[in-house]
């Protein structure tokens, strides 16, 4: 199984040069991985007939118990032969379809490809998160799919409308999801419908969140309106995506789930209320529409809603009735989409106004659209027929609801006969006052897959006896009722038989009143679906646009006063409800009396902030803060932490200093009385309530401390810095989120400075015609006097000699020079030796960055590009790279990253070990460096620029004859 999905995917990533190579035929090889799942699913026919089911797992992260778990019984049967057969037919038919100059075709194929896989994966899913990862991924694909025509406005938002639905009712699923596991202490499926757990609230509203999944994936009401406009998406997509497989995804997750919760008092009123009113609204929507593919889709809609109330209703008889009618409908509909794709490749139309005789001109054409059609209309002794016998005899012996919900299927189908019959005559019949429609031929290699379809449904009316025994399999996990219905093609005269003839005869009374029925659709016509959700997004834009500009005013003081407020409010609402204080032991005041002294210098130095007026002595004493917080982390035993903050704190304030050097010396806000009055109480109040959390969160603790597992994990890898460990090992996934978003950040940053290349070598090559820095030794690039050019002088700087003499300081550049190579040199020391010492790539990696630091502050922009010749974003990028690499390596290990480990010896420093986890600390290593240069580049060398063109524009120009600056 395993495999089949995997070839499906990767097939589907060689799409681009199989177009590129064979063109459209290319098709033809990548129908080769549905072909197989074809064979494959046919074989283990007599298997799932008997009720025996194929499994495979893999058991993922075995910490938290996770695994992919795939099965194949009598309902998935079905649907992978669903998925494969059908997939496999419309990719034969695009062979065929389209031409080798069509648009972004190799996209397209690849796109449909991945679809099926996802499709395959998920019937097979037997997890339920693994059944939402592949749920998601059919929803992406068909948002691509849907959208292929990019160009136009109209595909994007319907491609961004499907996404929209479908991806909110998954997530909600993905919530009923999480609470069905928790509640079933499993997120097997198998296991669940087995042993479904107790019916409570917390499992009613999961089945609730699960519904509105399964339905908006199945466009059913109020879900329905993504569907017709999904029509903009090619005609292949259509006869694939919206019949036989995406539409299908919803009414099997409701058919496989129903076993179990059926009998939860929320799950019937949803599914057949909802499910009945789809049917009827779709099916009377269908009939006075001129599109063909919209009448098909609306007919789609008005299907998919009967199916729902069958998977849903909760009996044997209904769910045997569901997956006869699932096969049928996936046959006849993917077979008429494929014919609406023909007639408009013929005709280059699909408006029924202006097609007229196509029955004479395309005959072939015609017999396959009556055949599907036919079995549409449920007319004996096609599959359709057989189907929905088994669904009214289902309904009419069922409960007192099922009576109720009989009489709208009767209806519903009767509006299926009735548009059935008027897709029929739209697209073939010839109409007295249309002149007949030109066509040029068309293959039999593209009628061929809806033929194969159409001969399907026709074949299976009287062969359905086949199918009883696989259909039975899955019905019968249902309580076994007095009289099992079995399929046939023919049941005798009776009740069910009349209705089915009450259905033909009002579909036929329908059709021919059709006129008088448009007028009067269109007279009580309400606003559409469409319109609807148009309307509603309009209405969420200009409510978000309010709330934006009413909250976000600029104030840098607003924002942190209103998130200090939620915080307050949140953690007070906490304190007061849980009281957590009750039974805590008593706070110990300090550790030791040093711990007191330092947070008493820690607090004075944040109470001074707020009386200085001068922006650089405020950062000074804020900074001072941070050191003060380093410094208990010292006192407490703690050298990564303050190792850490340290680092962090001087790199912080460097780059405070960069930026103030641009702004006014003094804060020009003045604060009045009732502000201050106010700010100064939220203040407080944030303060004391985050000590009073602290202080809770440490004296009331209710388990074991954590610390000495971690202790004994860490021994148990032969290393000693549990930090270190925890970061890049036990947590590598949090670690690497925190790297990305890290990288983000900072490329966000710099890019609201930038506005042309980061490169500084670069810019500052094509601005001074091809020199660098090594040959600027007599050029004036800060505006300023060079001084007297025979004086002898020693550089120490590789670009010192690019700085005027004032600015320059022989001390730095001395200290510079020596620290430099030390300071990376301890930055690598830092990175290996961080299993066993204090030390890990984040600190290197800051050690690292303070070392170019200095040579910026010694030497300038010019020295920093002289250092680090290199790109910030090689850095940052390799960084994210190797430490992602490295992860995802170590999925197939669990959640160690230790897949890898070498043990050596050299001679001058002894024994070493190398491992995995030491490759995702240097990709650390890197990402930090390279962000921390990207910042003092932008920070730094930028507004160095800056200066020094405004310096230049101040500077006069030397007389002619003097060369002397004119005053």
């Amino acid at each position: 199984m395993i495999v089949l999905i995997v070839c499906h995917f990767v097939l589907a990533a060689c799409a681009v040069p199989l177009v590129r190579r064979f063109g459209r035929n290319a098709f033809v090889v990548l129908a080769l991985p549905p072909a197989a799942t074809t064979v494959w699913a046919v074989t283990e026919w007599s298997g799932t007939e008997d009720g025996r089911a194929v499994t495979w797992s893999w058991q993922w992260i075995a910490t938290y118990d996770v695994s992919v778990d795939l099965r194949l019984d009598a309902l998935a049967e079905l649907m992978v032969l669903l998925a494969a057969g059908v997939g496999m037919l419309v990719l034969l038919y695009c062979a065929f379809y389209f031409t080798d100059d069509s648009p972004r075709l190799a996209p397209f194929a690849g796109n449909l490809l991945a679809f099926a896989g996802a499709m395959l994966a998920l019937v097979l899913a037997d997890d339920l998160i693994s059944l939402y990862v592949f749920w998601e991924l059919t929803t992406v694909f068909s948002y691509l799919l849907i959208g292929h025509g990019s160009e136009l406005k109209k595909n994007r938002r319907s491609a961004l409308q499907a996404l929209t639905v479908t991806t909110l009712g998954g997530l909600a699923m993905l919530v009923g999801f999480l609470i069905l596991g928790e509640a079933a202490g499993t997120y097997r499926i198998s296991a669940i419908v087995a042993d479904p757990p107790e019916t409570t609230l917390a499992v009613s509203v999961a089945v609730v969140l699960v519904l509105c999944g399964a339905l908006s994936k199945s466009a059913i009401w109020p879900f329905s309106l993504w569907l017709p406009n999904a029509m903009a998406a090619p005609t292949p997509v259509s006869a694939y995506l919206h019949a036989a497989a995406m539409v299908k995804a919803g009414v099997y997750l409701v058919a496989r789930l129903a076993p179990a919760f059926a009998d939860v008092p929320l799950w019937r009123p949803v599914v057949l209320v909802l499910g009945g009113a789809t049917m009827l609204l779709g099916g009377w929507r269908a009939l006075r529409l001129n599109d063909l593919k919209l009448v098909l889709a609306y007919g789609t809609v008005s299907q998919l809603g009967f199916l729902t109330v069958l998977a849903g209703a909760g009996n044997r008889n209904a769910a045997l009735a569901a997956v006869a009618m699932i096969l049928a409908h996936a046959l006849f509909k993917a077979a008429l989409f494929l014919v609406t794709g023909i007639v408009d490749h013929a005709t280059g139309t699909r408006d029924l106004r202006k097609l007229s005789g196509l029955g004479r001109t395309m005959p072939y054409v015609c017999t396959v659209a009556v055949l599907a059609a036919a079995s549409m209309a449920a007319l004996p002794p096609f599959l359709g027929f057989a189907a929905k016998e088994a669904a009214l005899d289902a309904l009419l012996h069922g409960d007192t609801a099922d009576r109720w919900i009989l009489a709208v299927i009767v209806v519903g189908s009767a509006l299926t006969v009735a548009y059935t019959l008027r897709f029929v005559w739209g697209a073939f019949a010839r109409k007295p006052d249309v002149a007949g429609t030109p066509v040029h031929r068309v293959g039999a290699a593209l009628l061929a897959p809806p033929a194969v379809l159409a001969v399907a449904g026709l074949v299976l009316g009287p062969g359905v006896g086949w199918t009883d025994r696989l259909f039975a399999a899955y019905a019968d996990v249902y309580p076994a009722p007095a009289h099992p219905y079995h399929l046939a093609l023919w049941h005798g005269f009776g009740l069910v038989l009349l209705l089915s003839a009450l259905t033909w005869a009002g579909g036929a009374v329908l059709f021919a009143g059709r006129s008088r029925i448009i007028r009067f659709s269109r007279r009580v016509a309400w606003p559409t679906a469409d319109s609807v959700f148009g309307h509603l997004l309009l209405g969420l834009e200009r409510v978000a646009l309010q709330i934006t500009g009413f909250v976000q005013r600029g104030s840098l003081s607003g924002y942190l006063a209103i998130t200090l407020m939620v915080m307050l409010a949140g953690q007070l609402a906490v304190l007061v409800t849980d009281r957590p204080w009750e039974g805590a032991i008593a706070p110990r005041v300090w550790d030791a009396p040093l711990q007191g002294a330092v947070a008493l210098l820690t607090c004075a130095a944040a109470l001074s902030c707020l009386t200085v007026s001068r922006r650089m002595k405020a950062v000074v004493l804020a900074g001072l803060t941070g050191y003060g917080a380093a410094l208990l982390f010292v006192v407490q035993g703690a050298p990564d932490l303050a190792l850490t903050q340290f680092c962090v704190e001087t790199v912080s304030m460097i780059v405070f200093v960069l930026v103030l050097r641009r702004m006014p010396v003094r804060f020009e806000e003045s604060i009045g009385t009732w502000r201050r009055a106010l700010r100064i109480p939220v203040a407080l109040g944030a303060a004391a309530t985050v000590g009073v959390a602290v202080w809770v969160a440490g004296a009331a603790r209710v388990a074991e401390p954590a610390g000495a597992a971690m202790v004994e994990e860490v021994a148990h890898h032969g290393l000693k810095d549990v930090v270190a460990t925890i970061l890049v090992d036990l947590r590598a996934w949090d670690t690497m989120g925190e790297s990305a978003v890290l990288a983000a950040a900072a490329i966000g940053v710099t890019s609201l400075i930038y506005l042309h290349r980061r490169g500084e070598t670069s810019m500052n090559r094509e601005e001074l015609r091809g020199e660098t820095a090594w040959t600027l030794q007599r050029q004036q690039l800060t505006g300023l006097p060079q001084g007297d050019d025979t004086a002898p002088e020693r550089s120490w700087l590789a670009a010192g000699s690019t700085l005027a003499p004032e600015h320059r300081s022989v001390v730095f550049e001395v200290v510079g020079r020596l620290l430099f190579h030390p300071i990376l040199v301890l930055s690598l020391y830092l990175l290996f030796c961080a299993e066993n010492m204090p030390g890990g790539g984040f600190v290197a990696g800051l050690v690292a960055g303070l070392g170019l630091i200095t040579r910026y502050l010694a030497g300038g922009r010019f020295e920093l590009a002289e250092a680090a010749p290199l790109q910030p974003g090689l850095f940052t990028g390799l960084g994210l790279f190797l430490s992602t690499a490295v992860a995802l390596g170590g999925l197939a290990e669990g959640t160690v990253l230790h897949a890898w480990t070498y043990h050596g010896h050299l001679p001058l420093f002894g024994d070493y070990h190398l491992s995995t986890s030491l490759l995702f600390d240097f990709g650390v290593y890197l990402l930090v460096l390279g962000v921390v240069l990207d910042i003092v580049r932008a920070l730094g060398a930028k507004v160095d620029r800056q200066i020094e063109r405004a310096a230049g524009a101040l500077t006069p120009a030397p007389d002619a004859g003097t060369g002397e600056p004119n005053r």
